[in-house]
């Protein structure tokens, strides 16, 4: 059965519907170090487990409010273009179906933005998507009963070198449902649908569950999950006093009369213009792993999120960060400094991405620094 909030997550039960089996009372997480020696040895997959849900010191917990107060506005605009863009392809019956959960908070400002501008009641639900093993069928069934599949739009947080995009189109060959993926922020180059391609900090990045919703990543795990089951997830209703998700959501809202006349002006040329994915971000990834040594480059992780996501998940082994990157990089650099990880600074024509994060390529034979 789709779950809702207060029961499930901490969004209103009207901003999302979760397709998501609740494994809350399940034991899952594992300690990051036996789970990333696991995941490279092959003995498991990444979506079979969860990491400990890392809850940051005061310092992080600034640094998120205060970029939150600094990038509302961007984030209100490129919320605009995006919904804009997404309107322009489906019309105003469009369905959302966020990507759980990083997709999920941009899924809720989407469907909060054509409710502002447009007095558009948009559905939204929020699916599974696991990399190397697809898309949630179950959730997509479940949606075809219920909306045309040509109205569904996908919706992401941001793209990195574009793994899930291509996941994503494979998941959904022949299914009815379009490959259209739209995300706030393109720096891979691997989406028409964006609301920027700048790399830049999204604050929904910094933080894990207690920024999405107290929902946890997705989880496919065959001693939990059954054929005709949702992927699951767990909330996690013990951190309700850390959590930030609404106030993520409410400040940028907050923004969208701000940005109104921006939006609506910038709206007709962004449609008019060639937003044809080059990949380029792809083949950035692949000058960085041979640089490094690194063959395997699901362990090269490029941009702000993606490099903020192997600080807080997994066994980082060294951070190349752009020289010109700014103040979108403190958290990163703050989190580094926690964990000890090397940040090399990189000359801006070197990288087109703010900054990569690698995670240790050789952690499944035992290295740990």
């Amino acid at each position: 059965m789709p779950l809702h909030g207060p029961e499930f997550g901490s969004y209103a039960a009207d901003d999302v519907t979760w397709l998501l089996t609740d494994l809350s009372g399940a034991r899952l997480e594992a300690p990051t170090e036996e789970r990333e020696a696991a995941i490279q040895a092959g003995r498991a997959h990444y979506a079979e487990s969860l990491p400990v849900e890392y809850q940051p010191g005061p310092a992080y917990q600034r640094l998120f409010h205060d970029a939150l107060a600094a990038s509302a506005e961007r984030l209100a605009h490129a919320t605009g273009l995006i919904t804009e863009l997404v309107l322009a392809e489906r019309g105003p019956d469009a369905v959302l179906v966020s990507l759980a959960r990083a997709g999920t908070p941009v899924g809720v400002l989407v469907r909060r933005w054509a409710r502002f501008a447009h007095g558009l009641d948009l559905p939204h639900y929020a699916v599974s998507i696991v990399r190397g093993r697809g898309i949630d069928t179950v959730a997509l069934d479940h949606l075809a009963a219920r909306h045309d599949p040509s109205r569904a739009m996908f919706v992401d947080g941001w793209t990195g070198k574009g793994a899930i995009t291509r996941e994503l189109a494979a998941a959904v060959a022949g299914t009815g449902f379009p490959a259209d993926l739209a995300v706030l922020a393109d720096p891979g180059h691997c989406t028409p649908l964006h609301g920027t391609r700048d790399d830049f900090l999204i604050p929904s990045a910094c933080l894990n569950s207690t920024v999405s919703g107290l929902v946890s990543r997705t989880v496919l795990n065959a001693d939990l999950i059954g054929p005709g089951d949702f992927h699951g997830a767990k909330f996690y209703a013990e951190l309700a006093g850390a959590d930030v998700s609404n106030l993520f959501l409410d400040t940028v809202c907050a923004r969208f009369g701000d940005v109104a006349e921006r939006v609506a002006k910038d709206a007709p040329a962004l449609l008019a213009a060639d937003r044809a994915p080059d990949w380029s971000g792809w083949e950035a990834v692949r000058r960085v792993g041979a640089a490094h040594g690194v063959d395997d480059l699901n362990l090269v992780k490029p941009g702000v999120g993606e490099t903020t996501r192997v600080l807080l998940r997994r066994v980082p082994w060294k951070i190349l960060a752009r020289a010109d990157a700014g103040a979108d990089l403190a958290h990163i650099r703050l989190l580094a400094e926690e964990r000890g990880v090397p940040v090399v600074e990189v000359a801006p024509d070197d990288l087109p991405y703010a900054c990569v994060g690698l995670i240790h390529p050789r952690f499944g034979q035992g290295a740990v620094q």
